[in-house]
């Protein structure tokens, strides 16, 4: 969905990433930690109201763009991340 918007809120101890849809009131969310240098996901929260329109791995993009951007790892304790870093062996260098 090529018109949804992620934004990315963080603090000293963690953030999250945020996707909102156009129309919708529900948005979905990324959370993570931080750990020194390691972002360590969380939780992936989609509410089914914007479920099925890729709004999860849009959520795990943009994680993965703002580790590589900021020299990070990631640490995936959710498991719609671990799952993803399954599928990307590409990633492989990102992992805590």
């Amino acid at each position: 969905m090529s018109d949804m918007a992620i934004t990315h809120h963080a603090t000293a101890q963690g953030g999250e990433f945020v996707a909102t849809v156009p129309g919708e009131a529900a948005t979905g969310q990324l959370t993570y930690s931080m750990r020194g240098s390691v972002m360590v996901a969380d939780h992936t929260l989609v509410p089914a109201a914007i479920g099925g329109r890729g709004v999860a791995g849009r959520l795990v993009d943009a994680l993965i763009a703002h580790a590589r951007d900021k020299g990070l790892t990631i640490e995936p304790q959710c498991s719609y991340v671990a799952a993803a870093f399954k599928r990307h062996p590409e990633w492989a260098d990102l992992l805590a």
